[in-house]
């Protein structure tokens, strides 16, 4: 007797269903392992950044209550409260075009990309077996 007759006729389909359950979680695990890794970048990414920007917005608050304090002494005592005036309106529409210049920016997320990729070329390749 042959080892695939000693072993039933059903032990063909049952190698052919282990070797599919295999590959499939070989798949999964490799894309989880990407999420993380991804996941790992970005948030040392983050943290950098976010102490980047801390840093230069102290610095730059500083700056400006100091650039503030010599325009204010610089002006005449009549039109003193003109450049304040002045100066609060320039701060206020810089705020607002660095708030919404960060708003978009955000809105262009590239987190776990690489995975988004490989999980949709999963999907396409799934659709032409299914075909």
């Amino acid at each position: 007797m042959s080892d695939g007759q000693s072993h039933g006729p059903g032990k063909g389909v049952f190698n052919i269903g282990q070797r599919v359950v295999t590959t499939l979680v070989s798949m999964v695990e490799t894309r989880v392992r990407l999420a993380v890794a991804e996941l790992e970048e970005e948030k040392a990414n983050l943290i950098q950044m976010l102490i980047m920007v801390g840093l230069t917005m102290l610095f730059t608050a500083f700056g400006l209550m100091s650039l503030m304090v010599l325009i204010i002494w610089a002006v005449d005592a009549q039109y003193r409260l003109m450049a304040i005036a002045v100066t609060t309106g320039v701060l206020f529409a810089l705020a607002l075009i660095f708030g919404l210049w960060t708003l978009r920016k955000s809105r262009q997320s590239t987190l776990l990309r690489h995975t988004r990729k490989e999980l949709d070329t999963d999907r396409k390749l799934l659709e032409e077996h299914r075909s």
